[in-house]
């Protein structure tokens, strides 16, 4: 097989695990698009906001004769629920939530009634809302190209054992090295941005980007260090491309740096 069909056929893998694990992560915006009161609803609800301001929340409701509300909380503090009135402006309600600190979250339904009709634009489960550190476009652009890099070295260098190419032995120490630089260098420094810790995986905490991240690094030293010939040597690294690809398969953030609105204390969940 050529080349260029197994680099494109790598690159094609992992977009489509790169759009899945982001449009399936925790903080992915929940996307609005229904009709009450004779008219449409749109908007995003965010799931995910940087520390420094309220958290936005905001629809399109052309009917004018509709009104909003908003039921929230911090999450897992043991509050009640609080209500809080949209504003229209335009064809938009509009309100706003209040800051909280880094890895806070907040739960939050949004209701909209026209008479005695209601909608819960939400669903039946609460939206959960998570705010962070703002991270350095300097920081966070090297972060997100080199653990994409590696994906995609991970997943040719898998095809290149499958095929049993010359190229193996080399691809495989250039993944374990975006991989260090990506994740390993990069990660924690944008994660120190965002949540105040450099690493809240094992053996410190339960997060699961740091611990999957542990996961595709072992697997890849694993296949450096056996990136010698024969089938022993192409099966580790078929192995460590296919824990990579189930790694990014994993939705982002699940199971993230968490502040426990109890204690103050970083947690993950």
């Amino acid at each position: 097989m050529r080349n260029w069909m197994l680099w494109t056929a790598a690159l094609l893998l992992t977009l489509v695990s790169a759009v899945y694990q982001r449009v399936t992560g925790p903080t992915y915006e929940v996307r609005v698009d229904a009709e009450f009161a004779g008219g449409g609803v749109r908007g995003e609800l965010l799931r995910s906001h940087d520390v420094g301001s309220d958290l936005p929340v905001g629809l399109e409701v052309d009917t004018p004769a509709v009104t909003g509300r908003i039921l929230w909380r911090r999450l897992g503090a043991g509050d009640g629920w609080i209500t809080a009135p949209m504003a229209r402006e335009g064809d938009r309600l509009v309100a706003h939530l209040p800051e909280q600190p880094a890895a806070g979250k907040l739960e939050y339904s949004v209701v909209l009634a026209r008479d005695d009709e209601t909608l819960v634009v939400s669903g039946e489960r609460a939206v959960v809302a998570r705010f962070k550190g703002d991270v350095p476009r300097l920081v966070l652009a090297p972060h997100i190209l080199f653990m994409f890099l590696a994906m995609l070295w991970s997943t040719r260098t898998g095809l290149e054992a499958v095929v049993d190419g010359p190229r193996r032995g080399r691809m495989s120490l250039t993944t374990l090295g975006l991989l260090v630089v990506g994740g390993l260098i990069l990660g924690p420094i944008v994660q120190k941005y965002a949540f105040g810790a450099y690493w809240t995986g094992w053996p410190l905490g339960e997060d699961l980007t740091d611990n999957k991240l542990a996961a595709a690094v072992l697997a890849w030293v694993w296949a450096s260090w056996r990136r010698g010939d024969g089938r022993w040597p192409r099966a580790v690294a078929i192995v460590a491309a296919l824990v990579v690809l189930g790694v990014f398969l994993i939705p982002h953030s699940l199971h993230g740096s968490t502040l426990d609105n109890t204690t103050s204390a970083m947690v993950s969940g």
